[in-house]
């Protein structure tokens, strides 16, 4: 199969380590595409190193999480695409608005400035590092407890638990502080320029039992982009976690993906 001219740029989210990504850009190379996966600023490349050296990623911000990718973007031949999870879906959001990458799929992803929606399941999933306050400056880890109803509240306890060994990190708490207080702050780094007219197709997707980023909040995303003139798309997986991306059904969401890149001509 013939190589697509856009590479795409595989982002993670807090708490999973980027080689999570594997089994989709083993599909997507099938398809035609380059892939890379590059890890957040603190990350090591495997899950063992970044669980022992996790005061790596004390600190740090979106900020810094964007201008890394922004960054090793700027390094690439050719203009890529990028699919992004949770927090990775809010740094994709905001590499299009920049202009760093032509398309972005962002799955599950982080709330942005000026979304309202804060249900009990959202609260309940960021309470291990909200509630806290020193967290902010340092990484939180997730219990295999913790991990079943914030990721695994759909999939079996054993399945939950296998992916909680396999692919889980320490998470710095300074993104999910920053995405608390981005309504309450002037210059919030979860800030996103929704009504930019000229940048590339955006594709939202949200599981309908997602307790991370529950389906009511990404809906309420895209009405913030719908008052907009850009392409903005939304799709549900029905009967789906936070873990969607990770678990057994990720080749119906890594479907979609490829599907709608294809038909955005990318």
């Amino acid at each position: 199969m013939p190589t697509k001219a856009h590479p795409v740029v595989f982002i993670h989210g807090l708490w999973i380590h980027a080689s999570s990504w594997q089994p989709w850009m083993e599909l997507f190379d099938e398809h035609g595409y380059d892939t890379v996966a590059p890890g957040w600023p603190g990350d090591s490349n495997t899950v063992a190193d970044t669980r022992r050296n996790a005061d790596a990623l004390n600190n740090v911000g979106i900020a810094q999480i964007v201008e890394h990718y922004a960054e090793l973007i700027g390094n690439l031949a050719t203009t890529p695409v990028a699919v992004g999870h949770s927090f990775g879906g809010l740094v994709a959001q905001e590499l299009l608005a920049a202009k760093h990458i032509a398309a972005a799929v962002a799955i599950d992803p982080a709330p942005i400035k000026g979304v309202k929606a804060l249900p009990f399941t959202q609260l309940k999933s960021a309470f291990p590092v909200l509630n806290n306050p020193a967290n902010k400056h340092r990484t939180v880890s997730l219990t295999p407890k913790q991990f079943q109803y914030s990721f695994g509240n759909t999939l079996s306890e054993e399945e939950s638990d296998d992916l909680h060994e396999r692919w889980t990190i320490p998470g710095p708490g300074r993104p999910l502080f920053e995405d608390a207080g981005a309504n309450f702050s002037r210059h919030s780094p979860a800030d996103v320029d929704t009504d930019t007219a000229d940048r590339g197709p955006l594709l939202l997707t949200s599981g309908t039992e997602d307790h991370t980023v529950p389906l009511k909040v990404t809906r309420e995303v895209f009405d913030v982009y719908a008052n907009g003139p850009s392409d903005t798309e939304f799709h549900e997986f029905d009967g789906r976690g936070h873990s969607l991306t990770i678990d057994h059904g990720w080749q119906e969401v890594a479907a979609v993906a490829l599907h709608w890149l294809a038909a955005k001509g990318f």
